[in-house]
């Protein structure tokens, strides 16, 4: 009876692209997370607040997805965010089974209060980086983001 062949061997660690970006991720993370345990906020809420401030009211379903949440656990999220008074739910007039959620002027001042620290924390990785560097990744990675992946031979769902 024939063997199969030997399943194909992975990617060293170091070469691996999921484990290459969590290690940057984590690497550029660190002072952000110092900036807003200062600020009390999580780094989901922090960027509830930036969605809502950039972007404008949306839906839970649309901050879920500009805010890279998952959807399930925005509606924890955002109910500790109301009780802070950092954002406000209001029904949707249009679609009474929707609400739109937008940013309060307690979550306004809070961007307005850490946007010097990010602001430096992000020249800070720039400089350290190169700023043509920096600019090629951000566009590498919204490359990317826009291409669709399959799974390797299982089904996509």
């Amino acid at each position: 009876m024939p063997k199969d062949p030997p399943p194909a061997s992975l990617s060293p660690t170091g070469r691996s692209l999921p484990i290459a970006l969590l290690r940057a991720r984590e690497r550029i993370i660190i002072p952000i997370r110092r900036m807003l345990a200062e600020a009390g906020v999580s780094e989901p809420q922090w960027r509830i607040l930036r969605v809502l401030d950039e972007a404008g009211p949306m839906s839970g379903q649309d901050l879920a997805r500009a805010a890279c949440l998952q959807p399930a656990s925005v509606s924890r999220l955002l109910q500790a965010m109301v009780q802070k008074g950092q954002i406000r739910r209001v029904q949707d007039m249009s679609n009474r089974r929707r609400q739109v959620v937008s940013i309060c002027p307690a979550g306004s001042q809070i961007l307005s209060d850490y946007s010097a620290v990010s602001r430096g924390i992000t020249d800070q990785i720039r400089s350290r980086f190169g700023p043509d560097k920096y600019s090629q990744l951000l566009d590498l990675l919204d490359d990317l983001n826009s291409i669709e992946i399959g799974t390797g031979g299982i089904a996509d769902p």
